[in-house]
């Protein structure tokens, strides 16, 4: 176990399937609850953490203090199998494959799936160390609004064409080993962080 990180986590034991939702959740939204729901049930997981990144290494713009995050997402997230962690910041992770890597050896024989929106695999060859990632862990996909195409169609898609799992069989997904990656079709909300903010109800000024 890594020193310190026990704080916001709840127990897991070797067997368990655990969905891994990154981000920075600046803010945490309501999209966000949703999609979480969906992969409980989608990709049969017996928890999801949502890993409150310190910051996201491809936006410019740092977010909101982590504190001010994690308060916001314990708000919005009221789930007895949903656990909010800030894994990343006391582990000293900046990237996801780095987390990945981490989590599994602090947690050996849990079967950890990570888990975006579709948006995210059309740029997910442009993350650090992506290839690792996909052989490291199974990888479900939530479709979002617009972004089935392009989705479908990304890099990361056709390189790991051949290890697809069909949606209709996405609850083989979490005992499947990597690589694996399956494309969930779910109506989701376009609400976003990015259209939050710049409505002006989540500002940076707040962040202390």
């Amino acid at each position: 176990m890594v020193s310190g990180i026990r704080k916001r986590v709840t127990h897991l034991e070797p067997g368990m399937t655990v969905g891994l939702l990154g981000g920075s959740f600046d803010p945490p939204h309501q999209g966000h609850v949703h999609i979480t729901l969906e992969a409980l049930k989608r990709f049969n997981l017996d928890r999801v953490w949502w890993l409150v990144s310190p910051g996201n290494p491809l936006k410019a713009r740092g977010p909101a203090a982590i504190a001010r995050r994690m308060r916001a997402a314990e708000e919005i997230m009221h789930h007895p199998r949903v656990t909010i962690s800030d894994f990343e910041a006391r582990a000293g992770t900046r990237y996801t494959a780095e987390t990945v890597l981490r989590l599994k050896a602090s947690y050996p024989g849990v079967r950890f799936v990570w888990l975006m929106g579709a948006d995210n695999l059309a740029q997910f060859h442009r993350w650090k160390d992506w290839r690792l990632i996909m052989d490291s862990v199974p990888v479900g996909v939530l479709a979002r609004p617009g972004d089935r195409i392009a989705a479908r169609t990304a890099k990361t898609a056709d390189v790991y064409r051949a290890y697809q799992i069909k949606g209709r069989h996405s609850q083989m997904l979490a005992t499947t080993p990597a690589p694996a990656w399956c494309f969930s079709n779910v109506p989701m909300s376009s609400l976003s962080s990015t259209q939050i903010r710049a409505a002006g109800k989540w500002t940076v000024a707040e962040s202390a």
